[in-house]
């Protein structure tokens, strides 16, 4: 039972190239352990993508040694499994002590772009469990397999998933569910509550050893001297604020952006309650448990400016002026405006910058809004828009209740094409590759969780295989584009997913 990695030496399982520099740091950052074995595991998918990423054959991933490893019941010989401690602000309100409290990061491997750290979701109890068991149930490691795989095929900034795995242990939670381990991976999941954990025990030297590993493993162009501090969090704010209109551009909500969730490298961390935008509301909380709406769709970019202000507030005794942390901060609001008004040019085929297109942008969004269109199928079509035959608009025109409304605004969205002289087959090429066909919907999500809860997984692998190229037409799988059923409009998803 091989695999081909990287170099081209055939490698089994238990005898994977792992290090594990998180775990050179000193052990008040982790404790190690090994993962709880989960009886009985069995396959329940992988990726292709994700597996390419290390050098592993993603055919061989469900072999028997494989699947003992990623799912804990097997520690190869080089791995230093551990879990890491870390606190946080969690809805805004400061939750202490936290950390790991169902993942275990076996260590990383080389690839070509660095180390990526493969850690286990779901492998049991840990120091830092508090109250709860340290499994993940099989419904949510579906969510967060088929997402993290799905945000990247859509070039979105994002840990990955390399393999998904369950048991039929019972694992309570709402009701009695089943227990699963999703192999996720990233250069690092250092987050900004690993630095909050620190200053709030006023732990400067901790602190130091922290940012100092985070700076010369993965921010080495910071250089050495005692400025790199404040320029460790000008890179993380700005890579924050760019993330975030990435979120928005897509119609991603994220559901908990504590700050225990942030990624130091700036990536999307830790799927839960997410959701795509269906019918567009820029108040749409897609988590049931966030009663006040501090993590709906509008409020992302500003909490995500809330949450660098706490890791400045973490950094301050390293950065030492306030002046100097608060400069840093500042990139945050042309970061994020820069960077989400080249997405929405994009998203709409302009390919020059006018005056009054902020105006076009508002009366976009007002008027999707106003009608309830959906994200997603309305930049779609938006793309087989003729300038010189609005007779044929009739596909996207149709996800509009107020026509006339729609069509006094595809007339002063001609009139802009018009000024720039787009090309229709030009713009559509763009806008195909732009603005995406295929996303998670939750309904999508649903689906495949409850046939595999009926031991039927093939759902799941063909949704993955249909998000992977999220931009191609893909004709013969149309039916994962469409509106979402009645029944869509019911789920909810919580803290719990």
């Amino acid at each position: 039972m091989h695999c081909q990695h990287q170099t081209g030496t055939a490698i089994t399982a238990d005898d994977l190239p792992l290090r594990n520099s998180f775990a050179q740091l000193p052990p008040a950052f982790y404790t190690r352990l090994i993962p709880t074995p989960l009886p009985a595991p069995y396959f329940v998918a992988a990726s292709g993508p994700a597996a390419a990423l290390v050098g592993l054959d993603v055919r061989e991933l469900e072999n028997d040694d494989f699947l003992a490893l990623f799912s804990g019941n097997r520690v190869a010989a080089r791995s230093e499994p551990l879990a890491a401690v870390y606190s946080g602000h969690q809805f805004g309100v400061w939750a202490g002590q936290l950390g790991d409290g169902r993942a275990i990061l076996l260590g990383d491997l080389a690839t070509a772009n660095g180390p990526m750290e493969l850690q286990l979701k779901g492998s049991g109890k840990t120091p830092y469990s508090r109250m709860g068991d340290g499994r993940a149930v099989l419904r949510s490691s579906i969510r967060e397999f088929l997402c993290s795989e799905a945000m990247a095929a859509l070039g979105i900034p994002t840990t990955r998933a390399l393999v998904l795995t369950g048991s039929n242990q019972p694992v309570i939670r709402e009701t009695i569910e089943t227990a699963s381990v999703v192999t996720r991976m990233s250069p690092s999941f250092v987050r900004f509550g690993s630095f909050e954990h620190w200053h709030s025990r006023n732990k400067p030297d901790e602190l130091r050893v922290l940012a100092d590993y985070v700076i010369d493993n993965f921010y080495p162009e910071l250089g050495t001297g005692p400025e790199r501090y404040a320029k460790l969090l000008r890179e993380v704010t700005q890579r924050t604020a760019q993330l975030i209109a990435q979120w928005q551009a897509v119609g991603f909500m994220h559901g908990v952006m504590n700050t225990d969730n942030m990624s130091i490298l700036g990536l999307t961390l830790d799927y839960g309650p997410f959701g795509f935008m269906e019918a567009f509301d820029p108040d749409h909380i897609c988590n049931h448990t966030d009663s006040h709406g501090r993590y709906s769709y509008a409020n992302q970019p500003p909490v995500g400016h809330w949450n660098c202000y706490a890791l400045a507030n973490a950094l301050l005794p390293l950065i030492g002026k306030v002046e100097d942390a608060q400069q840093a901060l500042d990139v945050y609001q042309p970061a994020f405006t820069k960077k989400i008004d080249e997405l929405l040019h994009a998203k709409l085929g302009l390919a020059t910058n006018e005056e009054g297109d902020r105006e076009l942008l508002d009366e976009t969004f007002k008027l999707m809004q106003d009608n309830h269109a959906d994200f997603t199928l309305f930049f779609r079509r938006l793309g087989a828009l003729q300038v010189d035959a609005p007779e044929h608009d009739a596909p996207l025109r149709d996800l509009f209740i107020d026509r006339a409304g729609f069509d006094a605004w595809a007339v002063r969205y001609r009139e802009r094409l018009r000024r720039e002289h787009s090309v229709d087959t030009v713009r559509r090429e763009h806008m195909m590759r732009t603005n995406p066909k295929y996303i998670l919907r939750n309904y999508l999500a649903q689906v495949a969780i409850e046939r595999a809860q009926n031991d039927d997984f093939s759902e799941v692998r063909k949704l993955l295989s249909v998000l992977e190229h999220p931009y191609d037409d893909q004709p013969e799988n149309d039916a994962y584009a469409a509106l979402p059923p009645d029944w869509a409009s019911h789920l909810e998803v919580s803290c719990s997913s």
